[in-house]
């Protein structure tokens, strides 16, 4: 009977260890190399579609919002385009290279 006890106790405790060390610890090794989704992270290599354009800056219609951007290259509205660079409140873009049809 004694020898049963110690068997439940030692397999409770591996299970506890597994359960909060070691799945946690692969788990955060894991998701770590992920790329963010939010912030400017998460704003880099987003298509999103030209508003309005003037010369080398405008407005860009990116994951649902509106933001200022500029670009060297030519561009006009309803282009794609794609983020490159977030600069404070300004994204500087280039053209996306697929089509839309």
């Amino acid at each position: 009977m004694k020898n049963a006890i110690i068997i439940v106790a030692i397999g409770f405790l591996l299970f506890e260890v597994v359960e909060h060390v070691v799945f946690p610890l692969i788990w955060f090794i894991k998701d770590r190399k992920r790329k963010s989704i939010c912030g400017v992270t998460g704003m880099l290599g987003k298509v999103g579609e030209i508003r309005c354009w003037q010369e080398s800056a405008g407005q860009v219609f990116v994951h649902g919002e509106l933001w200022g951007a500029v670009s060297e290259f030519p561009l006009s509205t309803g282009d794609r385009v794609v983020v490159q660079k977030v600069d404070r409140l300004t994204l500087t873009v280039i053209p996306s290279k697929e089509r839309t049809w």
